[in-house]
């Protein structure tokens, strides 16, 4: 009798150990799993191929808010305005010529907007964005419609219109990225910036593809939330 209570108990502490042992594996690799996960939802997903759009990397609410020097405000303020120009133009010249990058880039721009209308929010900054076609900078309305103008002149002249409101995206947030070190501001300055080169790229290869004209550039296409 003393055997066998002996061999039950055995038995027992056996399973007990091979229950703690399966735990102790679950946990190795549940853990992690769910690291990744949180991880995830803090810092957003891969994005959307280009620069993530609404981000790659950290989120701005991950980002602790910082002092804004008046030139940051002006720089956000503008910003914020070009943003809407290559939106409004985009729109225009879907309505004219019926080309999908037009569409599909109006829809990213306006998540650029949406990504600088954050930090408006942020520092408590008025926004300055008006109706379509309207700016309160008057350099980006003279621009704007001098755009407009040149566009509806042929599908070749819109695409050109597009390569080039891109590069002038992409010198200006350049230029405001070198004189700001607010770390949420940086990273939605490089977000938009790398989404510009995928436009620029997007709108190059439409004009070698499309209609046998290039502007140089190659490009793999673009994403409605580049």
């Amino acid at each position: 009798m003393f055997n066998n209570l002996k061999n039950i108990l055995i038995g027992v502490l056996a399973a007990f150990l091979v229950i703690a042992i399966g735990a102790g594996a679950y946990s190795a690799f549940a853990l992690p799993a769910a690291a990744t996960s949180t991880s995830s939802a803090l810092y957003g997903g891969n994005g959307n191929g280009g620069n993530g759009g609404n981000g790659g990397g950290v989120q701005i609410t991950a980002i602790p808010a910082s002092d804004l020097s008046a030139e940051e405000a002006a720089a956000l303020l503008f910003m914020r305005e070009e943003e809407k120009l290559a939106r409004d133009v985009y729109n225009q010249m879907f309505a004219l010529w019926g080309q999908p990058v037009f569409q599909n880039i109006a829809a990213s721009e306006q998540t650029h907007m949406d990504q600088i209308k954050l930090l408006l929010d942020r520092y408590g900054l008025t926004d300055p964005a008006l109706a379509p076609g309207q700016f309160t900078d008057p350099n980006l309305q003279a621009l704007y419609n001098q755009l407009i103008a040149q566009g509806s002149v042929s599908l070749a002249d819109a695409l050109k219109v597009g390569a080039t409101i891109e590069q002038v995206d992409i010198a200006d947030l350049q230029a405001r990225l070198a004189k700001t070190d607010n770390a949420d501001i940086q990273l939605v300055y490089n977000n938009l910036m790398s989404a510009s080169y995928n436009h620029l790229n997007a709108f190059n290869s439409t004009q070698q593809g499309g209609n046998g004209q290039s502007q140089g550039g190659r490009g793999n296409g673009y994403g409605r939330n580049h």
